[in-house]
């Protein structure tokens, strides 16, 4: 399968680690992957992440052994008719087999978030969503249940915008896990006001142990590390672990937070959370890492990374030839402002697509990147007025490609909600396919490249690589992917797509 060349040798070396990310060089799940929950059902192990403004919804990966991963699909292929957009922390629980994910989103009616749930009988297809089973005042995100001698319990976030001190609060759940019973009540409060979210409890001995995050969860100030507090009953009181915090910046990662935890075969906890990759940071998102779950002498836990061994540039790259099948290719796109129509038909992929008439990126068909190096290339077979091309896609305001468009091969740049022709070179032979190739180099700047010919072209002006730096979002990562501009009457011919990493991963 192809998906395999993204099986990550990870070797497991627990011992003499200290809690701390220093001996983690690659994550657990590489590619934006936020807030990720993980469950397992028998031998195989499921993580769901946040997809924030990305659409299709929550990202869900599989695995056998918490080594190897490959994405399975999407929680929810078309938005709930309820949400509008920020769709974030994901969090699988099981109940009477039945497989529950409790999300947060903003509600369509007035932006404020909300906490839903979907259903399934399986752990990675068939979800019906449930709609809002929390709302709370201004905010109510990150749900975390928890199942206490038969009596479910929901969790969550709340007073994050408002002007009192965030709380984790809770609620006891019905038995059918779809709705709140009894009055919520509070696990703890951040009178300092410096964040308090991304909460999991698990219970060892007499103890209730409540992992949260604190800080700033997002982007280049970020600030996020993982505390821990206990009590001898889950709504507490909650006394703090006086070394926290239990993760922190350390080593080649920063900001480590918002986890859960599962049991394997053995009866070993693991604990899965995000941070930020310091040589990538915000151009990769953040990255899903593991570590193991022990115990001191005094029963407070410490938690060991799970590290994976580097893979040289060789191990990653991804072809696909669209004469032939590819099998599932997990597209996204803003679904905010666009709606791509695409289909692989005669030998080629074919995109168009309906988007914001502000929005001049056009349609973009992107894959979450595992490192911020890396090449990617494709070619055009068709000539038409509209744009057709690569495209590394931060915002509806801020993207970078290289395109075709009738006789012409354009170096374009949208900054600021403004596209801007950088160069163009005009097309030899309009009867030829045209191949682009787009380099996005370690330094967060990148080249840009086309032939007809056996000789690659460069379009970058004075061939000075153009800094991208202001791509990236808050809260996730730039894309790369395939880029259509033009009428809904017209479409993009592609042959195939590639996208090859190009430096340690």
């Amino acid at each position: 399968m192809r998906f395999k060349l993204l099986a990550l040798a990870i070797s497991i070396l627990l011992g003499g680690v200290r809690p701390s990310m220093a001996q983690q060089v690659r994550a657990n799940i590489p590619g934006d992957f936020a807030d990720p929950s993980i469950i397992r059902k028998g031998n195989s192990f499921y993580a769901i992440g946040t997809s924030s403004e990305w659409g299709p919804h929550f990202p869900i990966f599989r695995s056998n052994n918490l080594q190897q991963w490959e994405q399975t699909g999407f929680l929810f292929d078309k938005a709930p008719s309820w949400t509008s957009s920020s769709f974030w922390a994901p969090e699988y629980f099981y109940h009477h087999n039945t497989y529950y994910v409790y999300y947060t989103a903003k509600r369509k009616t007035d932006g404020v978030s909300c906490i839903g749930v979907a259903t399934s009988a399986y752990p990675d297809h068939g979800f019906k969503d449930h709609g809002i089973i929390i709302e709370y005042g201004k905010e109510a995100i990150d749900a975390f249940v928890y199942n206490d001698n038969g009596q479910l319990y929901i969790t969550w976030k709340a007073y994050g915008l408002d002007d009192r001190p965030i709380e984790i609060l809770g609620s006891k759940l019905s038995d059918d896990g779809l709705s709140l019973t009894g009055n919520p009540f509070s696990l703890l409060k951040d009178d300092a006001r410096s964040g308090m979210e991304g909460q999991s409890i698990i219970k060892k001995g007499n103890y209730y142990y409540l992992f949260y995050s604190a800080g700033n969860c997002c982007g280049v100030s970020c600030s996020y590390l993982v505390n821990v507090a206990r009590a001898t009953a889950i709504t507490g009181p909650y006394e703090e672990d006086t070394n926290n915090p239990v993760l922190s910046d350390n080593g080649a990662w920063k900001c480590p937070g918002h986890g859960t935890f599962v049991k394997d075969t053995a009866g070993n906890d693991f604990y899965i959370y995000h941070a930020y990759n310091k040589a990538s940071n915000v151009f990769t998102g953040r990255e899903a890492l593991i570590s193991a779950l022990s115990w001191k002498p005094n029963q407070w836990p410490e938690l060991k990374p799970v590290p994976v061994e580097p893979k040289s540039k060789e191990n990653i790259h991804l072809h696909y030839n669209f004469a032939k099948p590819t099998g599932k290719i997990f597209w996204q796109w803003d679904f905010r402002n666009m709606k791509p129509v695409f289909r692989q038909t005669g030998a080629q992929l074919q995109v168009s697509g309906l988007y914001n008439s502000h929005h001049t990126a056009g349609i973009a068909l992107t894959l979450r990147p595992y490192a911020a190096a890396y090449e990617i290339s494709t070619a055009v077979l068709n000539s038409n007025k509209a744009s057709k091309g690569l495209i590394i896609y931060g915002d509806v305001s801020a993207a970078v490609g290289i395109a075709v468009r009738q006789d012409k091969v354009e170096f374009w740049v949208v900054k600021d909600g403004k596209r801007n022709v950088l160069g163009e070179q005009k097309i030899t032979d309009t009867g030829k396919p045209v191949y682009l190739k787009m380099a996005m180099l370690p330094d967060f700047t990148c080249k840009v490249y086309w032939k007809q010919q056996a000789n690659w072209k460069e379009l970058t002006p004075g061939k000075t690589a153009y800094p991208i730096g202001f791509l990236p979002p808050w809260d996730r990562s730039p894309r790369p992917g395939l880029n259509f501009q033009g009428t809904p009457d017209e479409n993009a011919a592609f042959s195939f797509f590639d996208i090859r990493y190009t430096g340690e991963q």
